[in-house]
């Protein structure tokens, strides 16, 4: 009836059997076509980039992006999957950089620019068929023949569209400001991409530098506020930084202006830093001799550290407009810089006075605007330092020392040491990013700020968390964003800048190019939109006429990203249709750090369109999952230079898709980061994946045996074991459900994994002898226990194909299309089950659960007096909390005696009888809380009754001591088993079993022994379940004594028709057993 199914399963077999399976009948295909088109269900792949080979991060991505789908598929959702590769940008870039053996800019533009983009194009694709085979292999479904590709002309199109409509509604402009720069790279960075290469524990300089002052102008300063002090010497204000390499662009020295500040004595010098940070910076000994706000420090001029004048630097100085004009006159760089007032002078940390540089800092380019302050600039685009500066050519980190060391020779270092702090790297090459003053394109984000956030309001974030923390203060915080890259392989921004009058254009699609090209016939045979190709082409100017060249940047590749749903479409060029049934997506799902990446872009998109009234909404998703990092089995960061990344292919070709599939659901990667190896895959698959393979195994081979059709229903009312499972069944239908429908995988999974538990060592271990041929129990009785497990099993197939797909098409392919070839032809095509309520009993569930306790904790108590299992026992003892759980104990006697092989039950009143308690005062959670009536509260608790306090502490309630009211917490009860018990306790539940073994529970317990070998047997030698068997034993004294009385057991257990004392024929299979010290051979044959 159904075909056989083999015990000793390989997972990975099975599933490249199902993976030709569903090739063979298109079962992805037909999922997604017949569902109606009316019920969309829209899900957005985050495109990965396909020049390197998959790892097992971008499995844990997939798969969870797989399950829902699935699910709501399954719900008769049609979920349209289109797959995506992200080309662009500097990953891409600097592979064929590697590759090429050249590591620069000018080095790019002396191969050519056409042939590098041409290498990066064809790499994009070299490992598609890799990414494309592990996709497959771990059952993530998507269109992987129709991918979106950011390179492609028409995706560049719909880029330059949502250019065009930010342009036309003022949200993008040029800006000349500190930005984020990749001095390897030769590129800015948006702010999002830097916060992904943030490392901790950076070592840099921590520098204390002395700026002189003239002691004259210093001393007319305190004049004024009548602090005259004799005989002043030398004057240096004390400023603190991490990087020296900027000293040379320092301009001005801030100070908070309500903050105190003093002036010290050292030795014939005097220093001035803020008196709360006095103690830290100064040395020892110093002699205080003033103190003062720092408002009457502003203005004060000193002396710069660096003269630019001499040296050749580009000096600027910023114009009451806040724009940067050159410097002409050489005496506009000399002479002295002042103290200016700034609020984010902080006094944790430092000296209160901050080194101020226009050039490397985005506060302090502010603080220039608003002084007119210089601006100078020390060093070049690749980091170098300028010449006639200390480290001269050198890369700005590595010229830190040579500027400690002149300023220490010159004596205006006050004191140098390192120290450890966050610091921010190139997120793709990992050199470190100096903040640097130069030009670049904006989106004016802050603009949207309020609807940027409004929108989140309107997603559903899992874990929830993310809402409104991580991703709500990113949002919060957010900052225009920097998306032009000085590069070459990207989408190139159509923005055009006249010649003559520098008016800029932008160009919003290949045909405005055309007709605003100077030559329309070249814009017209354009073929590739990249650079060098696209600079080619000149525009007129729209408003005098003359030539204009399009900027060199290319677009930020993660704008390509968060273009991707009008992209995929071409929107608005065609797929208008398609585009407003699939926008916004439902689902989508990445790992966390995409809350600054792929998350941030497609919001902050979605949301400048929707504010240009260009889409119909202002968020691109609904829901999304956020998943943690993936780390090792020891909890470390997986890493190439450690050793410890796990090779995908190596886990999926042990232990299969499903395996790895089902540990990361249950594992909580949908909440946080999380561990994985294969010894915890391999854990997951024998706890869970092996149960529910034994248990489907168990019920084919019976089945087959019996010759029972499990679909039919069993007149009358079925038993209560039978009746509780599918009210359990039911409840985990509602339960999976629902924690899918709140995005929440790993509660769904855990539910299910407690349920096949249960299924498995509850019910078919409470029920095997009903499914056993010549049990004297009822046909009817036999066909609801079919039925019932056939139900649970088939119901579980469905439950479990979002998250197992392999397993679950197995079961459904065999007990479903075995006996129905009418029945979807996979579990995949199949309808999601719906719960029947009038099936869910809650009083069962509660009394089943209680009676499971109730047996857990007699087992911990035979374990506790090491009784084997085997071993009858004369008595167990229960005590409950309410007077119906003592009923239902009661009514279930039966069966927890059966459970714990015990000989009789009773119900405590209170557990004194089989437990003492001694009850202490918990002295350190005390000693804090009541100090000295420690003592008194000591000795009223010795008065107090035992039980007394037992009662006041099992009820929660305060424990009332001398006038004071003890939380519960704070008084320990210790417990010692009575002699002759051995107890466990959970929750206010007690269960005790006596110890004493008489011999005639020994002997009992000997037979059960007995019958287990010769069952072990019965596997070893092959034969089937319903074989019967004639069996032969050799013994001593006691093994023969217990096989002769328990014979009737011993032969009812294991289907054996003669039980003979005696040597084994030679064609027997035998064996020879130990037995608490005793001999025992035994030998079996089929009768």
């Amino acid at each position: 009836m159904f075909r056989p199914v083999d015990p000793k399963v390989s997972f990975p077999e099975l599933e490249a059997r199902i993976l030709d399976f569903w090739k063979q009948n298109e079962i992805f295909r037909r999922s997604v076509d017949e569902r109606p088109e009316s019920k969309r269900f829209n899900f957005y792949e985050g495109p990965p980039t396909a020049n390197a080979r998959p790892g097992i991060h971008h499995v844990l991505a997939r798969v969870f992006k797989d399950l829902v789908p699935r699910y709501k598929t399954m719900q008769g959702y049609r979920v349209p999957r289109k797959a995506g590769w992200d080309t662009h940008g500097l990953p891409v870039e600097l592979e064929i950089e590697k590759a090429l053996g050249i590591s620069s800019k000018p080095e790019i533009e002396a191969y050519g620019i056409a042939a590098f983009n041409q290498l990066c194009k064809d790499s994009v694709s070299k490992y598609v068929e890799e990414w494309t085979r592990l996709s497959e292999r771990i059952a993530f479904w998507a269109d992987l023949e129709h991918p979106y590709v950011t390179w492609h002309n028409e995706y560049i199109e719909t880029g330059w569209w949502i250019f065009k409509q930010l342009w036309d509604h003022g949200s993008v402009y040029s800006d000349y400001r500190v930005t984020p720069h990749c001095p390897r790279c030769g590129t800015s960075l948006s702010d999002h991409e830097v916060s992904q290469g943030y490392e901790d524990d950076t070592p840099d300089p921590s520098v204390f530098v002395k700026f002189r002052v003239d002691p004259m102008t210093f001393s007319q300063k305190l004049v004024k506020r009548e602090m005259i002090f004799s005989d002043p010497g030398p004057v240096a204000l004390v400023a603190w930084t991490t990087t020296p390499w900027t000293l040379p662009g320092n301009v001005a020295l801030a100070v908070k202006e309500d903050a105190i500040y003093g002036l010290y004595k050292d030795g014939d010098e005097y220093l001035v830093v803020a008196q709360a940070l006095a103690e830290k910076v100064l040395p020892e000994g110093v002699e205080s001799v003033a103190s003062f706000y720092g408002r009457n420090l502003v203005g004060l001029e000193y002396e710069p550290l660096y003269r630019p004048e001499t040296l050749g630097l580009d000096v600027r100085r910023f114009d009451h407009e806040g724009r940067l004009r050159k410097v002409t006159d050489v005496a506009d760089t000399e002479g002295r810089r002042r103290v200016i007032a700034a609020d984010y002078v902080s006094l944790d940390d430092g000296s209160g006075i901050v080194h101020t540089a226009p050039a490397f800092g985005g506060e302090d380019f502010e603080q220039g605007k608003l002084h007119n302050l210089l601006f100078v600039q020390p060093v070049d685009l690749r980091g170098l330092m300028a010449e006639g500066l200390p480290g001269a050519g050198k890369f700005v980190k590595d010229a830190d020392k040579d500027v400690i060391r002149d300023l220490t020779e010159r004596g205006q270092m006050l004191r140098s040491a390192t120290l450890k702090h966050t610091y921010p790297f190139c997120w793709r090459c990992h050199t470190p990013l100096l903040y640097y003053a130069k030009p670049s394109w904006y989106i004016r984000t802050t603009s949207q700020r309020e609807k940027l956030m409004a929108g989140n309001e309107r997603i559903n974030w899992y874990p929830e968390h993310i809402k409104n923390g991580r991703f709500g203060n990113w949002l919060e915080n957010n900052i225009d964003w920097a998306f032009s890259r000085e590069r070459y392989w990207g989408t190139p921004l159509p923005f055009w800048r006249c010649t003559a009058c520098n008016h800029d254009m932008c160009v919003g699609s290949k045909a405005e190019l055309v007709e605003l090209a100077v030559d329309r016939a070249q814009a017209e045979a354009l073929t590739d939109l990249h650079r060098p190709y696209i600079d080619e082409i000149l525009l007129r100017c729209e408003t005098c006429g003359a030539d204009a060249k399009r900027v060199p940047e290319v677009a930020d590749a993660w704008f390509d990203s968060g273009a991707m749903p009008y992209a995929q479409w071409h929107y608005p060029f065609e797929n208008v249709e398609e585009f407003e049934k699939s926008f916004p997506a439902d689902y989508i799902c990445e790992a966390i750090d995409q809350t600054r990446g792929w998350f941030y872009t497609l919001h902050a998109e979605a949301t400048m369109l929707r504010a240009a009234e260009s889409v119909p909404d202002g968020i691109s998703y609904r829901n999304v999952i956020c998943l943690g990092h993936i780390q090792d089995e020891k909890g470390s960061k997986m890493s190439k230079s450690k050793g410890n990344v796990v090779d995908p292919w190596t886990i999926l070709d042990r232990f299969g898709a499903d395996a790895t599939r089902w540990y990361m659901y249950s594992a909580g990667f949908a909440r946080t980061s999380g561990r994985f190896g294969a010894s915890l895959v391999e854990e997951g698959l024998r706890r869970f994946l092996l149960t529910l393979w034994n248990t489907y195994s168990f019920f084919v081979s019976y089945a087959n045996i019996d010759g029972i059709d499990p679909r039919k229903a069993p007149e009358g009312t079925p038993p209560a074991i039978d009746r509780w499972l599918l009210s359990e069944l039911n409840a985990l239908i509602e339960k999976v459900t629902t924690e899918l429908e709140k995005y929440d995988p790993t509660d769904a999974a855990r539910a299910l994994d407690g349920f096949v538990d249960d299924l498995s060592n509850w019910y078919v271990r409470r029920n095997r002898r009903r499914f056993w041929r010549g049990v004297a129990e009822s046909d009817q009785d036999k066909q609801s226990a079919y039925y019932t497990l056939y139900t649970a099993l088939t119901t579980v197939a469905k439950l479990l194909a979002p998250f197992t797909p392999f397993v679950a098409d197995e079961l459904w392919q065999n007990l479903v299309r075995e006996i129905d070839p009418d029945a979807p032809t996979s579990v995949h095509l199949a309808a999601w089950p719906v719960a029947n309520p009038a099936l869910i009993d809650e009083s069962l569930n509660a009394e089943t659960q209680l009676v499971k306790r109730v047996c857990s904790l007699g087992r911990a108590a035979r374990a506790k007096a090491q009784i084997k299992v085997r071993l009858p026992i004369a008595q167990v003892l229960v005590k409950t909390r309410r007077p119906e759980e003592a009923a239902a104990v009661r009514a279930n006697e039966a069966l927890i005696l059966e459970e714990l092989n015990a000989k009789s039950l009773s119900l405590l009143e209170d557990d004194r009888e089989v437990v003492r308690y001694t009850i202490k005062p918990n002295l350190p959670v005390l000693g804090r809380k009541y100090g000295s009536d420690v003592a008194t509260i000591r000795q009223g608790l010795a008065k107090l009754p035992a039980q007394v306090v037992i009662d006041f502490v099992r009820k929660g309630e305060p424990v009332p001591v001398e006038g004071f009211a003890l939380e519960p917490s704070e008084i320990l009860l210790e417990a010692q088993d009575t002699a002759g018990y051995a107890v466990a306790s959970e929750g206010g539940h007690t269960v005790a079993v006596t110890t004493e073994i008489t011999p005639e529970l020994a002997d009992e317990g000997l037979a059960r022994e007995i019958v287990r070998r010769i069952q072990d047997m019965r596997r070893e030698a092959g034969f089937d379940l319903a074989d019967r068997i004639t069996t032969w034993y050799q013994g001593g004294e006691d093994v023969t004594r217990v096989a002769q009385a328990h014979a009737a057991y011993i032969q009812a257990e294991t289907l054996t028709t003669n039980l003979i004392a005696g040597a084994a024929p030679a064609d027997a299979f035998t064996a020879e057993h130990d037995l608490e010290g005793e001999s025992l051979t035994l030998g079996v044959r089929r009768a």
